[in-house]
């Protein structure tokens, strides 16, 4: 009985420990923000076309703000962004927003009459990323989508734009051109030893693909090129497809993937690309993936290429249920996870 009393002890002994070190071996989840959100956004009960009917009767347009618990692009947003204070009194004077939780279970009512969650809501819409923003019109429809970060400058220029009515005079795209000094086609754009030289016949590609859509005097290109290019995951990554790179107002020759002859300048604009820079992501077979058209850090640039380059977009249409497995995996590894790196 003695014998085993310690034989039992001993086991819990090494259970308790060998969970500890287990435990202890896991990597950390670093970066996360938690976001305290305006006290003047609208308090909605979510039913959009009510939200929209009573803003159109009030002169104004309604945005919807989708997030996530601990994001801290959403963060920089609330922190950076809505705290400057022309932001702030220009998005309360011409917009409702609305805040939604792209993982949130309160019901939401559609513009076509369904009751979804706001998880649902968000898939529907294809929220990718957080945050979102979604500016409707007086029907309810998208008239200008931002995936994901941009800074003050240009996010009061899309305030501007929608403010002003002004996607019934031009597409959001020239709009941001004829007001910002840095589009010049032609100026010399800054290489990199993976991106494949011209020409371009997209349509013989048998391997991912990757297209940066750039241009020429461009502080963001030069942030992907100084901090992210040069990071050794990244740049494994991005050599194993097939990239090139575009001046997204030039002239360029190039054949799409699917057999279209046409310019740089003119896919772009097909592909509805705003802003310099632009990752797109395709399947030579399965066309677009996933494109990337805002400001992320090392672990969400990184994650995006490994989404297509690991078939995990077959499996899991939710980008970020898949970087959330993704973070798990790693931290399994003992490797630590800094999303604000």
């Amino acid at each position: 009985m003695l014998k085993s009393l310690l034989l039992c002890g001993w086991l819990s002994l090494l259970l308790l420990f060998g969970g500890a070190a287990a435990a202890e071996s896991e990597g950390r989840f670093l970066g996360a923000r938690e976001t305290v959100y305006p006290d003047w956004f609208k308090e909605s009960f979510l039913d959009i076309r009510e939200d929209v009917a009573e803003a159109s009767a009030e002169g104004r347009r309604v945005l919807l703000f989708f997030h996530q618990n601990g994001c801290p692009y959403c963060n920089l947003m609330v922190e950076r962004n809505l705290a400057q204070r022309d932001i702030e009194e220009q998005m309360r004077r011409e917009l409702d927003v609305i805040s939604v939780n792209m993982w949130g279970d309160r019901p939401v009512m559609d513009m076509d009459g369904q009751e979804q969650t706001e998880k649902t809501f968000a898939a529907s819409l294809r929220v990718q990323f957080t945050p979102t923003l979604l500016f409707l019109n007086e029907a309810g429809q998208v008239i200008l989508r931002l995936n994901g970060y941009i800074p003050p400058a240009t996010f009061k220029l899309a305030l501007d734009y929608i403010g002003g009515r002004l996607e019934q005079q031009q597409a959001y795209r020239d709009y941001l051109a004829s007001r910002q000094t840095t589009v010049s086609a032609g100026r010399q754009l800054q290489s990199q030893p993976f991106f494949i030289a011209a020409p371009h016949d997209l349509s013989l590609v048998r391997e991912p693909l990757a297209v940066f859509f750039e241009q020429g005097d461009c502080p963001a290109c030069s942030r992907m090129h100084q901090e992210l290019l040069s990071d050794p995951e990244i740049r494994q990554l991005v050599g194993r497809t097939h990239a090139i790179q575009l001046d997204m107002w030039s002239n360029t020759p190039i054949i799409t993937p699917d057999g279209k002859r046409t310019t740089a300048r003119e896919w772009a604009q097909a592909l509805a690309i705003n802003y310099a820079t632009s990752v797109v992501l395709f399947d030579p077979e399965a066309g677009e993936v996933i494109r990337s058209e805002a400001f992320f850090k090392q672990f969400h640039t990184a994650s995006i290429f490994d989404y297509l380059l690991s078939d995990a977009y077959k499996t899991e249409p939710s980008f970020q249920r898949y970087i959330s497995a993704r973070a798990e995996q790693i931290r399994e590894q003992g490797r630590d996870v800094d999303i604000w790196r």
